[in-house]
């Protein structure tokens, strides 16, 4: 059987790939690993290439599909092969090629490298509950693993629900070569028996993208280091199946300015965010590049062919680069300082040009302006990043701060779930949770009319709300919470809990 490679190169052309799942906004993290690799690629004479990792079928929309792929686009990335340009490893969404991972499960299963796991969930739940009771670490503990095959048989033949799960070696060292870290090394005491297929027939990450790597002869796996405790399976994987592993790089994690992990609570994460609040492409681009990344003159401003053109991998470091805003915002300025008068003049124009937008801020203005001089004051908070706000301006007569501040929390909470961003579901949104706290709808809208537009003179909050779209909406509520003190951890978890009880206000859409 061939052996997995443990080298740190590859004798293979040079392909590599980003695999992003469309259930939410794209994220600047993903056009952060979507620019090393396809500058990986790029500077070996190779290709990049993408697909998508869509197995989650209750979170995955066509809407994030194409705002990922249109996010990307936009920053300047682009790809040799994908769902949608096609290519000759099509088809490139993972939910279309289930046939396929169906039957490398099934080849598993009869050389002996998986079984067929027939636990219930609440059999799983109990079993973690007792492990971590004795101060274990939970994990499957193999009860299915040694059915007799007839028993097996006998259970599939009932129709009872079954997983595949991978057989995983109970004792030992796993060792792990990365292209930045060298040889790691992961007990397999750490290392569960993963689910691979799932009941309803789709692919578990793990088999799906060692899989599709393989099938698309991807030479090189380079993503976040969040996957690295995941690469013993997968190096396993590729030793039962006898394919030739990939040569991997675990990038670091980016880091907000108090070092956790970048998330929207803190930053926005959001590509699409950075470019309406008028971000250049190149200027994200750069600064993405420069993400634990140094050029060899040490330069901070350069373009992407200039990060080609020197690329080594070996100068990323494993410090966990920092996201900060303010030093995003000064890189954006050097590179609007040199253009000239008249590129910027274009740059705006090309920045607020967006047609239906634009048609859509006239039909909200329409009814208030008597000059087209007045569409400036009534139009201006649609284009400005974050309004001019404080805690004085939420001021209500029959609101406490308190009151505001946990409303427009649900709030967010609510509309980061929508499955589709529009006027009507955000109307559906407001209005159930306004009645669920039993508050009269004028008096809870007056705080969004402030985080919003800054003022509660405004065009129609909601429509707005759908014009500046779910990237600007979110992060103007989430500035509304911080600008009105935020919540403490235990205020925080009470309203957590207190969310997740809250009903589907879509449900009778």
């Amino acid at each position: 059987m061939m052996q997995p490679s443990t080298s740190t190169s590859s004798t293979r052309p040079v392909r590599t790939r980003i695999a992003p799942s469309p259930t939410g906004f794209p994220h600047v993290g993903t056009a952060y690993i979507a620019l090393f690799n396809l500058a990986f690629a790029k500077a070996h004479g190779g290709e990049f290439i993408l697909r998508i990792e869509d197995t989650d079928q209750t979170r995955s929309t066509e809407q994030s599909e194409k705002m990922i792929l249109d996010a990307l686009r936009w920053v300047g990335l682009d790809w040799a092969e994908g769902p949608d340009i096609g290519g000759p490893h099509a088809p490139y969404r993972q939910s279309e090629r289930s046939d396929i991972y169906k039957k490398h499960a099934e080849q598993l299963i009869e050389n002996d490298h998986a079984f067929r796991c027939f636990c219930t969930s609440e059999e799983l739940d109990t079993m973690r509950a007792e492990q971590m009771a004795n101060g274990e670490t939970p994990r499957y503990d193999g009860r299915c693993a040694h059915l007799a095959p007839e028993k097996t048989a006998q259970l599939v033949s009932e129709g009872k629900p079954n997983v595949i799960r991978m057989r995983v070696p109970t004792e030992g060292i796993c060792q792990v070569h990365d292209m930045l870290r060298g040889t790691v090394e992961i007990p397999w005491t750490q290392v569960d028996m993963q689910v691979l297929l799932k009941t309803d027939g789709m692919p578990t990450y793990h088999l799906a993208n060692v899989v599709d790597d393989h099938l698309m002869n991807i030479s090189h796996v380079m993503r976040g280091e969040e996957w690295l405790n995941s690469a013993p399976k997968h190096q396993l994987l590729y030793e039962y199946f006898g394919w030739e592993m990939p040569v991997l790089c675990h990038m670091p994690l980016l880091r907000n300015p108090d070092k956790s992990k970048l998330s929207k609570r803190k930053n926005p994460t959001s590509i699409t965010y950075y470019r309406d609040a008028g971000v250049l492409p190149e200027a994200l681009l750069n600064y993405l590049g420069r993400m634990g990344y140094s050029m060899p003159d040490e330069a901070e401003k350069f373009t992407l062919e200039e990060m080609i053109a020197s690329f080594d991998i070996q100068r990323v470091s494993l410090g966990g680069p920092i996201f900060d805003i303010e030093k995003l915002n000064w890189l954006n300025a050097e590179w609007l300082r040199e253009l000239t008068p008249e590129q910027l003049k274009n740059k705006i124009l090309e920045w607020a040009s967006d047609s239906d937008k634009l048609t859509a801020i006239a039909a909200a203005i329409q009814p208030r302006i008597e000059l087209l001089s007045d569409a400036v004051n009534w139009s201006g908070f649609y284009f400005q990043n974050l309004p001019d706000i404080n805690a004085e301006s939420f001021t209500h007569k029959s609101l406490t701060p308190e009151q505001i501040i946990e409303m427009l929390q649900l709030a967010l909470w609510q509309l980061e779930t929508l499955p589709t961003w529009s006027e009507e579901n955000i109307y559906a949104t407001l209005k159930g949770l306004a009645a669920h706290l039993d508050i009269k709808m004028r008096d809870f809208m007056a705080p969004f009319f402030i985080a919003i537009a800054g003022s509660t003179s405004s065009t129609p909050v909601m429509n707005s709300m759908a014009i500046i779209g779910a990237d600007m909406t979110l992060t103007r509520l989430r500035h509304a919470v911080d600008v009105l003190g935020g919540l403490g951890k235990k205020k925080l978890k009470k309203l957590e809990k207190q969310a997740a009880e809250l009903p589907d206000f879509l449900a009778d859409k």
